[in-house]
């Protein structure tokens, strides 16, 4: 299982790229062409951006070992997989320095719990991105159950969320001739049989939400064109997007539509005999899967329904029935409490296995239908790290799980009926953590609240506010940042530990409001019109530093991708006298035109619509807006994608340009490929991670 990766966790898809055609006049504007992702002038000023970062940083003696460290640890031969089960064979995406857009590959489920199978491939993503002369990044495969022959294959292009499907055997281990295909565009597409699918994609005209998004659903026919395909649903161009998901339920099949009329809004139809039938849920509840004939349920507000409240960040199971009629029964299976958040909830075979969060660290549970209901089990994982369910057997209800902390590198264990973890796979330390100490502390914010943050530091550090410190944070979707051997959510494989922990540095990791560490409440309590909430959150972790003397503001260095990009973003221009040096990944940043740009208006729901009223509580962060001449900031370096057609390359594009223009120290770097992760291959991701911490040290030390 992929871990997660921000910001469109639950649509994971679709936009259109931004053209001249489509930027606004804004007489206020001046780097508004910067908009225009692959205008000559805008990639003129791209490459002389990342020039210009080459000559200063680049050519440093610190910055080709910290390359070179990190290109090690990304292309370690025993890292541990990311897996996936289908049918009775473990699938993997291997790169190293040979296979840089790496090799699909699988072997038996026996085999790989004894680290002694043979892999075969399966694809070979360099040598179809050489064949093909096009740049692939593999995005997966979904095969039809249960004989998982028939399978679809996602390849993205440069990396974007855009991706091309084709068909493939699993068997002949060929793409079919003549079988399903679609060109590259943002898609959601799920088998109904081995003839039909449930396609929601660019159709064409008047086919897409204002979000960017597939608004219609259709199912097509083998052997026919798309444009023969039947529509079954459509959902409003103000709507997110529309969905699809079939389950089977016994001997039964259940076709299941979903319209998002915001981010984090639902309505759920069932299609019976062609029809949609509306189920009665709260809107912002989730359907996350079915078991024994049940819907199970994710919560995130209370529900009161047939006199009784079910508590926010709970899951239940609820039949089919009772969802259209009203009628029978509704079963608590966990409850989300303060000393256990709920965090994930997936379906095993005649299981629910369950992830809670206790202060931000993981324990896993396997619930049971007995004869006298549904018993939960403790897993015997180690504790105080990040526990995340790989993969399952649809076959035997066995799992993967995947344990690491910030200090250990990470573990793979098998489960099986006894619960008894068994240790299949442990990778080697990338860095050498014999003398850091992993500690946690609490900040006070603004208005009382307790925020968590965890400092990881060598055992001999001096408390005397001199020591160079980074902070990484992210606070916003519900997203956790749980400790983890990257030091983050991104894969890094510990290469923070040669780059900062190795060389002296504190690395911290702020649980600010916004994110989803203590459950919906924690997410919502920084929502529109108080998304200053997580600011205060994050200047009271960097305040609470200072007070214990771990560090001081000048060497005092923050870091955040995406909206943690807009965090660190806004805070700078709040109160850039708490820092020494930022780093600004794939960021928002132009908050007044974000809706605007690629699937930005479907995040409406997170920080408002700028075009009413709701603009005069985004105005007083939004960075671009709020950065001033005559103010002094911290040397910045933004990085982000030309592929990324998530969130606009031109928040960053024109921060940086306008900050430049003020006279501000900037470094910026766009990588031309690589999607909203910023990076295709191990070499594109050292060369980003080393311009970052070589920032850092020059501007900290």
């Amino acid at each position: 299982m992929l871990r997660p990766i921000l910001f469109m966790l639950v649509f994971a898809q679709f936009v259109i790229s931004a053209t001249s055609s489509a930027i606004a006049k804004d007489a206020q504007d001046s780097y508004l062409w910067l908009e225009d992702i692959d205008a000559e002038r805008s990639m003129d000023w791209v490459r002389a951006a990342n020039a210009e970062t080459d000559k200063r940083l680049s050519n440093d003696a610190l910055y080709k070992e910290i390359y070179a460290d990190a290109l090690s640890a990304l292309n370690t031969k025993d890292k541990l997989p990311e897996v996936s089960v289908i049918g009775d064979l473990v699938y993997t995406l291997k790169k190293d320095a040979d296979h840089p857009r790496g090799v699909y590959q699988r072997t038996s489920l026996n085999d790989f719990k004894s680290a002694n199978g043979k892999w075969e491939t399966v694809l070979d993503i360099d040598a179809m991105s050489e064949k093909d002369n096009i740049k692939w990044v593999f995005h997966g495969m979904d095969c039809l159950k249960p004989k998982n022959q028939q399978c679809l294959v996602y390849l993205s292009p440069g990396g974007g969320d855009a991706h091309e499907m084709r068909e493939f055997d699993a068997k002949t281990l060929k793409f079919v001739d003549n079988g399903f295909s679609l060109p590259a565009a943002k898609m959601q597409v799920s088998w109904m049989d081995q003839d039909h699918l449930f396609v929601a994609t660019d159709f064409g005209a008047d086919s897409q939400t204002d979000s960017g998004y597939a608004r219609k659903i259709k199912v097509w026919q083998r052997a026919t064109k798309l444009d023969q395909a039947k529509q079954v649903f459509e959902v409003s161009k103000k709507s997110v997007s529309a969905g699809v998901t079939r389950y089977k339920n016994k001997d039964q099949y259940i076709d299941l539509l979903v319209d998002a009329p915001t981010y984090w809004t639902r309505s759920y139809y069932q299609l019976i005999d062609g029809k949609t039938v509306s189920l009665k849920l709260p809107e912002t509840a989730m359907i996350l899967d079915m078991i024994a004939g049940n819907y199970v349920v994710s919560l995130k507000e209370d529900w009161s329904v047939n006199n009784k409240v079910y508590p926010q960040g709970s899951a239940l199971l609820i039949q089919p029935s009772t969802l259209i009629d009203g009628k029978g029964p509704i079963v608590l299976l966990v409850e989300s409490k303060p000393s256990a958040i709920v965090e994930n909830v997936m379906v095993a075979k005649d299981s629910v296995i369950v992830t809670v969060l206790q202060d931000v660290k993981s324990k896993v549970y396997r619930y049971r239908k007995t004869k006298n209901g549904w018993q939960s089990d403790l897993i015997e994982l180690p504790e105080a790290g990040q526990i995340t369910i790989a993969a399952i057997s649809d076959a035997t209800g066995d799992f993967f799980a995947r344990y690491e902390g910030f200090i250990t590198p990470p573990t793979l264990y098998a489960v099986g009926k006894s619960l008894k973890p068994t240790l299949v796979r442990q990778q080697s330390a990338t860095f050498d953590a014999s003398n850091l100490t992993v500690s946690q502390f609490f900040a006070e914010s603004l208005d009382g609240t307790q925020v968590p943050y965890f400092v990881v530091m060598n055992k001999d550090t001096k408390l005397d506010a001199t020591n160079p410190t980074h902070i990484f944070a992210y606070g916003g979707f519900r997203v956790s940042v749980t400790p983890a051997y990257s030091g983050s959510y991104e894969a890094l494989n510990g290469v923070y530990g040669k780059a900062w922990l190795e060389r002296g540095g504190v690395y911290v990791i702020a649980n600010i409001r916004g994110g989803g560490e203590y459950g919906p409440a924690w997410h919502a309590a920084a929502l529109l019109e108080n998304r200053h909430k997580a600011f205060e959150d994050f200047e009271a972790v960097a305040e609470d530093l200072f007070e214990r003397k771990i560090t001081s503001a000048k060497h005092l260095g923050i870091e955040g991708r995406s909206n943690g990009g807009l965090l660190v973003g806004a805070t700078m221009v709040r109160r850039p006298e708490l820092y020494g040096a930022i780093i600004c990944g794939v960021p928002l940043l132009d908050m007044k035109r974000y809706s605007k740009l690629l699937a930005g208006a479907s995040w409406m729901a997170e920080y408002g619509d700028p075009d009413t009223d709701d603009w005069s509580f985004m105005k007083p962060y939004s960075p671009y807006q709020n950065l001033t001449k005559d103010q002094s900031y911290p040397p910045i370096f933004f990085f982000t994608s030309t592929k990324d057609d998530r969130v606009h390359p031109g928040h960053a594009r024109k921060m940086a340009a306008k900050m430049k223009a003020e006279g501000h120290q900037v470094d910026y770097y766009e990588n031309i490929e690589g999607g909203h992760k910023g990076s295709a291959t191990a070499e594109q991701t050292a060369k980003r991670v080393a311009l970052s911490f070589t920032h850092l040290w020059k501007h900290l030390k």
